[in-house]
């Protein structure tokens, strides 16, 4: 038996042991060294794996909370997902990732303050609106100094449309070719085929029944990449026109909405009622009804021309809405006189033409060229965009040579410029202007400006502004937040050419993309284009009719190149279709008109608009609807005197009293005569 021997605390050692000499006993042998590193090696290793397992339960559990019914936030990304759980909305995080650690959930608002890179504030707030409509508000503040922030969203599985004017003119967008993110800002795209267009907004809308608003405070950049069918959205002020806040320079937000609802043409009426202005007002009933005739495709501006022209008008029985004088009737680009040589008698002229019963616009422009009599009181009183850190005016290149460029920020130009533009109405009596130009990339690489311009976009927003006072029969052709001016906006310059590159097949889907972003008083500008590629001076015969037949069904008609330079029969169909226009198209217009200034719903509208799950209505791009039971075909193609046509379910008459009403159909090599234009009226 062992014996029992007191010891204090801390005795357990050789000295307590050192009194009591146990018995002797058989040896049993001891563990070797390496089994007991073994051991303890095994005992190490299932200690980390459940610290591994807690660390990854831990992280499950993290994902868990950054996942709601709909959506699903990963460290490089979001998905959306419709009521039925189908992927409908992807956005990748490209400029970096986030730190899910760093990440929470409280009630419909998920948070984080940490990405690879650093320091961040960015959340996702969930809201619903209405029961029909779940909108994402996304955030991302780079605290980090001179980042930039850019998030891809993925193109693939459904159409898109809206952004801006385009070149290369296609329905739903065509994403062509790798394009490193760009200011996404007002251009002339006929003078440069890389810009964006005169009108455009930070507004584009998916098949998927889903559309996405960049704020208008980011500094905001596009560019695509045709290979992954995504477009990259950029806020950066690095080598960028955008100007930041004062008062926080250094730091880069991207900021937008992404809102969801039950089909494409709902969650579009949301998004236009939600966040785009309105026209408080319809411009003239006239243009909409009477074609306009402008003088751009005279050879020589003068009285004695104008005259004749107007004469020749009324002669070959055609009716005018307002006949615009279109550059050159003023000694200098800049003046606000009419040149007495060209017109020794302008009051004469003018009064001729209002006893014939015409009203007369004339063209204006925000350009005073150096060598005018108005660019040194220009200079003198401060009145242009100026040089950085001086007072000199930054000249500008445009196509009727160097000028300054009036700041519409400042009030005394804007002020002097009505002031020109209220005398001459007054002087003549004058209808109206057509206000050309007006896009940011008219401004010089580096500006500055009487109230500093964040967004250079705003210089476009206030050019447009300067038509308020003249917009019963105002004409624009560049607009940014601008849906509120009740002018007629014409799409920019066509060429006399058949194609999608401002050719005539451009011309419905430029209109369907200006219509989604909220402009909806379009006018298509000339019939027959500009001929500038045409070494005769006169468009193709074929493609003016077919020009004219289709220009015939847009909101308003835009004369230049007249009938009566063909032939007889050509003046005959340009008599037919003004006098459809005006008994067919222009009533149900202008009823759409009124219904714009408080629902914002486009006049010229897409086939899906009364299709939405409709696959093949996405892609029409050469038919359209005016409201919802006017639907047009027009032939868009050289050589044909038919066309494929696509009916949308429902029963159809066409204009040649046939009924259709197993629709959808398709029309194979339906008959359409030169002097036709096909279209269907919904009849139940």
């Amino acid at each position: 038996m062992y014996q029992i021997v007191s010891a204090t605390v801390g005795d357990i050692g050789i000295g307590a042991m050192s009194r009591y000499s146990p018995p002797k006993r058989n040896r049993i042998s001891r563990p070797s060294s390496p089994l007991i590193t073994a051991s303890a090696l095994g005992v190490i290793l299932v200690l980390a794996a459940m610290v591994a397992w807690c660390y990854y339960y831990a992280s499950l559990q993290k994902a868990n909370r950054l996942t709601t019914e709909r959506l699903d936030l990963k460290k490089d990304g979001f998905v959306i997902r419709n009521q039925a759980g189908v992927v409908i909305f992807k956005m990748a995080f490209r400029s970096g990732t986030l730190n899910l650690d760093s990440c929470s959930k409280e009630g419909q608002i998920l948070t984080c303050d940490k990405s690879n890179a650093g320091n961040i504030n960015f959340f996702i707030e969930i809201v619903k609106p209405k029961d029909t409509v779940e909108c994402y508000r996304v955030r991302w503040d780079e605290l980090e100094e001179h980042r930039l922030v850019e998030h891809v969203m993925s193109c693939s599985g459904s159409h898109w449309y809206g952004g801006a004017e385009t070149w290369s003119q296609h329905w739903p967008i065509v994403v062509k070719g790798h394009q490193t993110p760009k200011p996404f800002i007002t251009g002339d795209i006929h003078s440069n085929h890389q810009a964006f267009g005169g009108i455009l907004e930070r507004y584009w809308l998916s098949s998927n029944a889903t559309a996405i608003k960049i704020n208008d405070s980011v500094p905001f950049h596009l560019g695509w990449d045709e290979t992954n069918r995504t477009l990259w959205f950029q806020a950066r002020y690095n080598d960028s026109p955008y100007r930041p806040d004062p008062g926080n320079p250094h730091h880069v937000t991207l900021s937008y909405r992404v809102c969801v609802g039950l089909d494409i043409t709902s969650i579009h009426k949301y998004m236009v009622r939600r966040y785009f202005n309105k026209p408080n007002k319809v411009p003239s009933e006239v243009v909409f009804r009477q074609p306009m005739w402008s003088t751009r495709a005279l050879e020589e501006v003068n009285q004695e021309r104008i005259l004749k022209y107007a004469s020749d008008i009324q002669k070959n029985g055609f009716n005018c809405s307002h006949l615009e004088l279109y550059d050159r009737f003023t000694s200098g680009n800049g003046e606000f006189e009419l040149d007495p040589i060209k017109f020794p008698n302008a009051s004469a002229m003018f009064q001729k033409l209002r006893e014939d019963g015409f009203q007369v616009t004339l063209w204006t422009h925000p350009f005073v060229n150096y060598n005018s009599v108005n660019f040194g009181v220009g200079v003198e009183r401060g009145l242009f965009v100026r040089v950085p850190d001086s007072q000199l005016p930054a000249l500008v290149r445009w196509w009727n040579g160097i000028a300054g460029i009036l700041d519409f920020t400042n009030p005394e130009a804007r002020d002097w410029y009505a002031l020109k533009l209220r005398t001459l109405k007054n002087k003549y009596g004058v209808a109206s202007f057509k206000f050309d130009a007006g896009e940011t990339s008219y401004l010089p690489q580096q500006f500055s400006t009487f109230v500093p311009l964040q967004d250079p976009n705003t210089f476009t927003r206030r050019y447009t502004e300067m038509a308020i006072p003249f917009n019963d029969r105002a004409e624009l052709r560049s607009g940014y937040q601008s849906q509120n001016i009740s002018c007629f906006f014409r799409i920019i310059d066509r060429d006399s050419l058949w194609g999608y590159t401002l050719g005539l097949k451009s011309i419905i889907p430029t209109v369907l993309t200006i219509s989604i972003l909220g402009y909806q008083f379009v006018l298509p500008d000339i019939i027959g284009g500009n001929a500038y590629s045409n070494l005769t001076g006169l468009p193709d015969r074929e493609l003016y009719i077919r020009w004219l037949e289709l220009s015939a069904f847009m909101p308003a008609m835009q004369f230049s190149l007249p009938p009566w330079h063909y032939d007889d029969e050509v003046v005959n169909i340009a008599k037919k279709f003004t006098a459809l226009h005006k008994s067919l198209v222009a009533p149900r217009v202008l009823e759409l008109a009124g219904e714009v200034l408080y629902t914002g719903d486009p006049i010229i509208r897409p086939l899906w608009w009364i299709a939405t799950d409709d696959e093949a209505a996405y892609k029409i791009d050469s038919q359209f609807l005016i409201g919802d039971d006017l639907l047009v075909a027009p032939v868009l193609e050289p050589g044909k005197q038919e066309r494929d046509i696509y009916l949308p379910a429902g029963r159809w008459r066409s204009y040649k009293g046939e009924y259709f009403d197993k629709g959808p159909i398709y029309l194979t090599d339906y008959p359409v005569d030169l002097d036709e234009v096909a279209y269907f009226v919904w009849s139940g």
